[in-house]
């Protein structure tokens, strides 16, 4: 799969999509065992184990969402990516306001809410070697069609379709995302 308008070196330019997967998070760790390309991405419709922090399931059971996990190749100090997750939840909230006139809102450290329900979130992992970071893996899944939610979760959680009755183009928001955050890591870290 290719995404159209990507103007990246390497983030998002080598893509598998699942239908459904056990985890896009899971995936990506196992691509790096394989040595796959720095700035692989995979992204999903459903995922079955999906990970939220803290061990926490991340719910993608119905299409129309945004699932999707990337890692880059790094060889750098750990406060070289200080305040990333933020400047990733940034990335997300001004995509949404720029491509749909929506404004959301960041709870730190890794949410992104509206009226306090929990819309989308960010999983940041690294690999540290020798003190140095091998690897950055990060995992954003947003609740942008979701229309059932559970039980336990209903009064918590909502989605983009449910608030503001719009459908997201998921894949025009990945490859923006994918343009912006590029630039923000090569400002950090150098090419």
């Amino acid at each position: 799969m290719q995404l159209k308008n990507l103007k990246t070196k390497f983030l998002g330019r080598n893509i598998i999509y699942y239908k459904e997967i056990d985890s896009t998070q899971s995936e990506i760790w196992r691509m790096i065992q394989n040595n796959n390309k720095s700035g692989s991405l995979v992204m999903a419709d459903i995922q079955l184990l999906g990970k939220g922090t803290h061990g926490r399931p991340w719910y993608t059971d119905e299409a129309n969402n945004i699932a999707f996990s990337f890692f880059i190749k790094l060889n750098c100090k750990i406060n070289k990516l200080d305040g990333i997750t933020i400047e990733i939840a940034k990335i997300i909230v001004n995509i949404f306001r720029k491509q749909y006139g929506i404004y959301l809102s960041i709870k730190e450290p890794n949410d992104i809410v509206i009226r306090d329900k929990k819309i989308g979130g960010i999983l940041t992992e690294t690999k540290i070697i020798s003190e140095n970071v091998k690897y950055l893996v990060v995992g954003i899944g947003i609740n942008t069609g979701k229309e059932h939610f559970s039980e336990d979760i209903k009064n918590l959680a909502t989605s983009i379709k449910k608030e503001f009755n719009i459908d997201v183009d998921v894949k025009s928001f990945i490859v923006e995302f994918c343009n912006e955050f590029e630039k923000e890591i090569l400002k950090r870290v150098g090419d």
